[in-house]
């Protein structure tokens, strides 16, 4: 039996950003395992990929998770990915991962496009020990809650959001850790518009402000003690 389970990370926006492997792997399994499936059939269209899809989201990620597991089971092989990047971030597939790990079946998790990596190497921050916050909660009393803790952790700190949040984060954030805190907003990563905003929180907020920034991106707040001063 070749019962399998691979985790694919798919482009966060150039589709050249594909890894040979990650091909290779859609090619060959019997079936793929997606969360929309007009995002999954325009990359596989792009990618000259003819495979059967099987959604998996957070509105059926119990029943799905429970068939598919079943199909895995009799001797399938099976390729899991999201609208974009690496699955399981904030994404569902972890139910069905475990079911596979406690019965054996063997889980395969490719390297791949992620907004992460790139955001902490680009940042110009030491990105050698981070915090990853991921996402905060909407509600304005519970996010500033949650940022008044993670003012308490000295380290690198990297937040997620959704694009219409920013102003409203940085907004926080200038108000819990101060006008001088040091933060990078990496915009927009390996699209066409992708920019690094860094600088102080009160000088970042001014550039999203004016401009009405609106696209996906991860935040990071230079919490390090350790903090690097170039020059007097």
């Amino acid at each position: 039996m070749n019962s399998k389970l691979y985790i694919v990370p798919t482009p966060i926006g150039n589709y050249l950003d594909i890894t040979l492997r990650a091909l290779e792997v859609l090619k060959y399994v019997d079936f793929i395992i997606c969360e929309e499936f007009k995002e999954a059939r325009r990359l596989l269209s792009h990618l000259q990929i003819e495979k059967e899809l099987v959604s998996l989201n957070e509105h059926n990620e119990k029943e799905a998770s429970a068939e598919i597991f079943q199909k895995i089971k009799n001797g399938k092989t099976a390729a899991l990915i999201s609208d974009c990047g690496t699955p399981l971030f904030s994404d569902p597939g972890l139910l069905l991962v475990q079911m596979c790990i406690q019965s054996k079946i063997d889980v395969i998790s490719l390297p791949g496009p992620n907004s992460l990596l790139p955001a902490l190497t680009g940042s110009g921050f030491e990105p050698d020990k981070f915090y990853y916050a991921g996402w905060l909660s909407p509600k304005k009393d519970l996010r500033r809650k949650e940022l008044l803790r993670l003012k308490n952790i000295k380290v690198l700190l990297v937040i997620m959001e959704t694009p219409y949040r920013l102003k409203t984060l940085l907004t926080d954030i200038q108000k819990i850790f101060g006008t001088q805190t040091e933060v990078c907003v990496a915009y927009n990563i390996s699209l066409p518009a992708e920019k690094f905003y860094r600088g102080k929180v009160s000088e970042i907020l001014a550039v999203v402000d004016k401009q009405n920034l609106k696209g996906e991106f991860v935040l990071m707040i230079n919490n390090n003690i350790r903090r690097i001063h170039h020059g007097n």
